[in-house]
């Protein structure tokens, strides 16, 4: 295909008089969406891009909180001039992540980013990358992790942090037997979320459960927190991501339970705003998804371009911000463009 794409182009320069020599391991078409860095970049229709970042997250496909960084990434890839791949598994798949890094380390991109919820089984391939000389940046899961891969920084949220202020909000509201609603088993982030609850629920006298449900079939999750409610005297529930929110809040009032559980979120949905707006949620944990697309590709699109990076080896935190009934009704008009 390189090759093809080489031939392409030196014909085409080749009909405007020049002749110039240009290395197949440079030509690369952008997506559609992406805008050229400079004008005579375009030839006859044929967009070449600044350089190839590739994504490979363990993002579901039910989950809206992905939709939301994939924006990001097209948004900053159209602004830079890059070529952006996007890569996730169809459900939760350790083993099928650890695929498509290994595939993206042998076509050897200009940039790499990856999500870790599992770094013992992610690694291995990540540090591979790091090795070959692909620049690469961890986004979402691996906060307290990243430093041991090599990579160039971390972009995301320092899960536990998140847990211990979420816990301490929901102490303030007066919760005291709370359940943490892990969607995504072995995801080591949301582990880190359900610890952090546990720590800032104790601060004021508080117990967390973790109870497990499955993200894609809402109807079996409403079920199985319809049963732990039933099971124990909780007056708190948090689920850790959007994709559970909604099963929880018609588990709560299947329950007639509204008026003594408070519900609180991790992440943001549509769904899960307006249920913060109307009073249904108390909060929402926001780690802003938008920017963990955006901010890696315009991060290595000036390594590959000027072999410049900010702040080597750092966390870039984007989160924890809290959305509650008082910001809902702004944080609702960004979400209608996609950026909340």
């Amino acid at each position: 295909m390189k090759r093809l794409l080489l031939l392409c182009l030196l014909l085409l320069l080749a009909g405007c008089g020049q002749e110039t020599t240009v290395p197949a391991r440079e030509i690369v078409v952008q997506s559609e969406d992406a805008a050229p860095r400079e004008p005579e970049q375009q030839a006859r229709g044929l967009r070449l891009a600044s350089s190839r970042i590739v994504f490979v997250t363990h993002g579901q496909a039910s989950d809206q909180f992905w939709t939301v960084v994939r924006r990001g990434s097209r948004e900053a890839g159209r602004q830079t001039g890059a070529a952006v791949s996007y890569r996730a598994p169809d459900s939760f798949s350790i083993a099928r992540m650890r695929q498509l890094i290994d595939q993206a380390v042998l076509d050897h991109p200009d940039g790499l980013v990856v999500s870790v919820p599992d770094v013992e089984a992610l690694g291995p391939s990540i540090k591979r990358a790091v090795e070959e000389g692909i620049p690469t940046i961890t986004i979402n899961s691996g906060a307290d992790a990243f430093k041991s891969l090599g990579v160039l920084a971390h972009i995301g949220q320092p899960e536990y942090k998140a847990g211990v202020e979420a816990g301490e909000r929901l102490g303030q509201a007066g919760v005291k037997r709370a359940l943490c609603v892990n969607q995504e088993t072995g995801n080591g982030g949301l582990n880190e979320r359900c610890r952090g609850l546990q720590t800032g629920l104790r601060r004021s006298g508080g117990t967390i459960r973790e109870v497990s449900v499955p993200l894609q079939d809402p109807a079996a999750a409403q079920r199985r927190l319809s049963e732990a409610i039933t099971e124990n005297s909780v007056d708190g529930i948090v689920t850790l991501g959007p994709g559970a929110a909604q099963p929880a809040i018609r588990a709560v009032s299947a329950a007639g339970a509204r008026a003594r559980i408070t519900l609180a979120t991790f992440d943001l949905s549509q769904e899960v705003l307006e249920a913060v707006r109307d009073g249904e949620i108390l909060f929402a944990v926001d780690q802003q998804p938008y920017l963990q697309g955006y901010l890696p590709v315009i991060l290595l699109s000036e390594q590959a371009r000027h072999q410049i990076f900010p702040g080597k080896g750092s966390l870039i935190p984007t989160g924890p911000q809290f959305v509650t009934k008082e910001n809902a009704e702004d944080v609702i008009r960004l979400s209608a463009e996609g950026i909340r």
